[in-house]
């Protein structure tokens, strides 16, 4: 399966089903099918940067902003020194440099049980080094029912177009969800790790729309709450492989107390 962050030159982690990840190449950059989206709607949405990127802007992974100085993110896009990642919130183009606010990240704390086989509780809390000031944050789902076939939840993020959109731009699509025995019963999913209780299963079953690289750890949305981060698919946007999400309402009261600890490491 392959996960949805920008790594670093000549990396991109591919997974088969029931395997550890192996590597190929090629960094890739935002959400394919989707349409432009304006900061301003989401203004709780994070570009993450990095140093090591081989994206010209940085474009590493997405986050989301649930209190001014902390940010949920994907944990398998915190694979390098802490000290070469940087919050962007605010900038629908990356290669904007005089737009939005920016931050340094002062520490990071990853979910314990985060495994990276299958990429479960695939979660980390960062704490931003300056608190993004007059920025409305997002609240996590709590209910354990919001995660339901046929609800649209809508997905943001920087990340690859392939050719469908502007590169380093944020973007937005409607992805449905599909409900969890869709996702079970493709065989790699299943055999890759897909697990009801820790995922969201949401996208199209024709393809075409779909999270991609450089989107991991974004917000999935539904109704003003956090639903999921992006995490992991076969490809992206491809037909019969929908995106699979790390669902927060399982682990909602846990990432909560993380938020709340002004001390989180």
């Amino acid at each position: 399966m392959l996960i949805r962050a920008a790594l670093a030159v000549g990396v991109l982690v591919l997974a088969s089903a029931g395997t550890a990840p192996a590597v190929a190449e090629g960094p890739r950059h935002l959400i394919v099918g989707g349409t432009l989206a304006s900061t301003s709607e989401a203004p709780w949405a994070i570009a993450l940067l990095n140093k090591d990127s081989a994206d010209p802007s940085g474009q590493w992974c997405g986050a989301v902003l649930v209190r001014p100085n902390k940010v949920i993110t994907a944990a398998h896009c915190m694979t390098q020194a802490l000290a070469t990642y940087t919050a962007v919130q605010g900038r629908a183009e990356l290669l904007d440099d005089s737009a939005g606010q920016t931050s340094a990240i002062s520490a990071s704390w990853i979910h314990p049980g985060y495994n990276r086989k299958n990429y479960r509780n695939d979660f980390a809390v960062l704490t931003l080094a300056r608190p993004l000031t007059g920025v409305p944050t997002i609240r996590l789902e709590t209910n354990l029912k919001a995660d339901r076939k046929g609800v649209v939840p809508t997905v943001y993020g920087w990340g690859d177009t392939q050719d469908t959109g502007p590169e380093d731009t944020f973007q937005k699509a409607a992805v449905p969800d599909l409900g969890d025995a869709v996702c079970l019963g493709i065989k790699q999913y299943a055999g890759g790790g897909y697990a009801a209780s820790n995922n969201v299963c949401a996208g199209y079953l024709a393809g075409g729309i779909d999270s991609c690289q450089g989107d991991s750890g974004g917000p999935l949305v539904l109704n003003g709450r956090l639903l999921g981060t992006v995490s992991w698919g076969k490809g992206c946007a491809e037909q019969g492989f929908p995106g699979v999400y790390a669902e927060i309402a399982p682990v909602a009261t846990t990432l909560q107390a993380r938020i709340n600890d002004a001390q989180v490491r």
